[in-house]
């Protein structure tokens, strides 16, 4: 997902663009994707990210802006009506992904390729139609990220049972675009799924984490360690095409 105007951050460029230790973070996005098991990525632009539509048309056409790492990645461009990012996701799985999906929004310049199968490994683990991955809101205080959109979840993964304050990762994968069906909810410390770049000072810590700065927090590697098997379980409610 790559639509969003990113007024917070300040400027008046797309959010999408915004460089994070000097690469544009859909760039980043798209490295993470290639150096994955995903083979074609959607990237769903809207009316509010021209410049990050010609920048994609480009890099689909091979024209400079391919990946840094990993494999072939083939992109598919989706135009969006730019709604708001619920309305923008469901115009983009419509256009022609499989479910179950993968969905991925460009602010996570951490990401990597070992991260993102970890997401679709459990996906298949679950065994659920749907997969939300969320990261506990006191994990985003202790980096010094933005927690904006922290809601209380009934996942008993807040110990005793008590509700869990957690925030959604911007990492999932999505089932039948009706919601129809089971989702399972895994939640992570991982910093990788942590830091959405949503402020200046979220962008300030990637690149502190990114430059291996010493009193920044590690970045992690390989696969991602889920917290205990409570916060795995499928609900009732409600692939891996990319």
């Amino acid at each position: 997902m790559c639509g969003g105007r990113g007024t917070r951050l300040g400027g008046d460029g797309e959010k999408p663009l915004a460089p994070v230790a000097g690469r544009a973070m859909v760039d980043r996005a798209l490295d993470a994707l290639a150096a994955s098991r995903v083979e074609t990525a959607y990237a769903a632009v809207s009316p509010q990210t021209p410049r990050t539509r010609e920048r994609l048309v480009a890099r689909q056409g091979g024209g400079g802006n391919g990946a840094a790492t990993g494999g072939p990645l083939e992109l598919v461009v989706v135009d969006t009506p730019g709604d708001g990012y619920v309305a923008d996701l469901q115009a983009a799985l419509a256009e022609g992904p499989t479910a179950p999906t993968l969905t991925l929004a460009a602010d996570l310049p951490l990401l990597d390729g070992p991260a993102v199968d970890a997401v679709l490994d459990a996906h298949r683990a679950a065994d659920a139609d749907t997969l939300s991955v969320r990261v506990p809101a006191a994990r985003k205080r202790e980096l010094g990220a933005s927690a904006d959109a922290a809601t209380r979840y009934d996942d008993g993964g807040g110990g005793g049972g008590s509700p869990a304050e957690r925030v959604p990762a911007g990492i999932n994968v999505v089932g039948a675009l009706d919601g129809a069906g089971d989702e399972a909810v895994r939640a992570t410390r991982d910093a990788r799924l942590a830091v959405n770049v949503n402020r200046p000072e979220d962008r300030r810590l990637a690149e502190r984490i990114l430059a291996g700065d010493r009193d920044a927090p590690d970045l992690p590697s390989g696969g991602v360690d889920w917290l205990d098997a409570g916060d795995a379980g499928a609900t009732s409610g409600g692939g891996e095409s990319q």
